[in-house]
């Protein structure tokens, strides 16, 4: 590891400065050097790597089009400095890639080229090397103080493109399929990092399908509000949580895979409303595969919801007694407890292989065991459809996927 990151280091090392070449490994000017806002409609073509050297905003109503198989990659930066690309509110974006050519979205340190799938030189752990993606809407959330717009988390409160919120629930910020995103989660202040993919106050008529975040500092996915629906997701080596929700997200995650790595702390993190606005959404047909410092889930601050059709695994002893309590699916505080009691938040058909000696009652906590059985290791009739990932995404390529039905 020492080895590798030494190697990454050089590499960025080299790159660093306004005086960059537009062109690596002899690639004939392929690669094209993104500098500043996007603010009229403009595509990025296949075949070709688009590097951003800051963050980098679509906005003033623009659409970004990005074509199969373009490589996108972020130069290395933290504070204010983090690269990112963030799309507005009223901006859209246009990444339809395919199971044949998708989208992948890295770091400058990374080698790979249109047409690969695996990197040729980056480990799939190293993380926190550029920002992510981030993507903003003008649909609901659940505010503070019941205030209708807000700025997203990893981005400086100084970038009002940064806003988000609104009234308008079908908004539509553009179409993202069969895309990759890699090695990200850069640092803007204490406590403060980018996630993989960040959709904040996304509106329903926003397609999100066949989605792979890799090696993210921070959490895999995030929803902060919004009414967007996800299909196809997975999460591999998070570096905080897997799939985080936030502020009465009201959409649906639809058949989801993820791989906790040695740094991931919650599979699943789900937090409840922070205004009056009440609001609920749908989580199922998911297959999640634990590590020994991994929690299955924690329900907090009132949360509600659905989650049906879950398969757990792989997760340690949430009774061993140097582990903090981790191993376990958890409800925290009144409100969240009293949503379960009262039918808001549910549970239904959770399915989980669990460590030697643990019983179902020390997994799933606070009565919601009564919703889950245990199943011997790939017996699991619940979970993923593993076969939306084939071909496309990292973690196939690196057979990660080989646990799971």
């Amino acid at each position: 590891m020492l080895i590798l990151m030494a190697g990454v280091i050089g590499f960025v090392g080299c790159i660093e400065g306004n005086d960059r070449p537009g062109t690596d490994d002899g690639d004939n000017g392929s690669n094209i050097v993104v500098s500043s806002n996007i603010t009229t409609n403009t595509t990025w073509e296949t075949g070709k790597v688009y590097v951003l050297s800051g963050r980098i905003t679509v906005t003033n109503g623009a659409t970004l089009t990005i074509q199969p198989g373009v490589v996108v990659k972020g130069e290395v930066g933290t504070g204010a400095n983090a690269t990112a690309l963030i799309i507005a509110r009223g901006a859209k974006i246009n990444a339809a890639g395919t199971a044949t050519q998708p989208i992948i979205f890295t770091t400058v340190a990374d080698e790979i080229r249109p047409g690969q799938i695996a990197s040729p030189n980056m480990d799939p752990t190293l993380e926190g090397l550029w920002g992510g993606l981030i993507v903003l809407g003008r649909a609901r959330g659940s505010f503070p103080g019941d205030i209708q717009e807000i700025q997203i988390e990893g981005i400086p409160a100084s970038d009002t493109n940064g806003l988000y919120g609104g009234t308008d629930d079908a908004d539509n910020s553009g179409v993202i399929k069969y895309i990759s995103i890699r090695h990200g989660g850069a640092n803007i202040g204490e406590g403060n990092e980018i996630n993989g993919l960040t959709l904040g106050g996304v509106g329903s008529g926003t397609v999100i399908e066949n989605v792979e975040v890799v090696a993210n500092q921070d959490d895999g996915i995030e929803w902060f509000g919004g009414t967007v629906s996800v299909k196809n997701a997975l999460i591999w080596n998070s570096g905080d949580d897997a799939v985080d929700t936030d502020q009465a997200w009201a959409g649906t995650l639809d058949n989801f895979i993820v791989i906790c790595g040695v740094n991931t702390d919650h599979a699943l993190e789900i937090d409840g409303p922070e205004g009056s606005y009440n609001a609920a959404h749908t989580v199922k047909n998911g297959s999640i595969k634990g590590h020994p410092s991994s929690e299955f889930a924690d329900f907090r601050a009132g949360a509600r919801g659905t989650f049906e059709n879950l398969y757990f695994f792989n997760f340690p002893s949430p009774a061993a007694n140097n582990n903090a309590g981790r191993g376990d699916f958890s409800l925290s505080g009144d409100n969240t407890i009293a949503n379960f009691s009262n039918g808001v938040l549910k549970f239904a058909k959770l399915e989980a292989t669990l460590a030697e000696g643990v019983t179902l009652q020390q997994a799933f906590r606070n009565g919601t065991d009564v919703h889950a059985a245990t199943v011997a290791i790939r017996a699991n009739t619940v979970g993923a459809n593993k076969a939306a990932f084939e071909g496309w995404t990292w973690a196939a390529a690196a057979n990660a996927l080989a646990d799971f039905r």
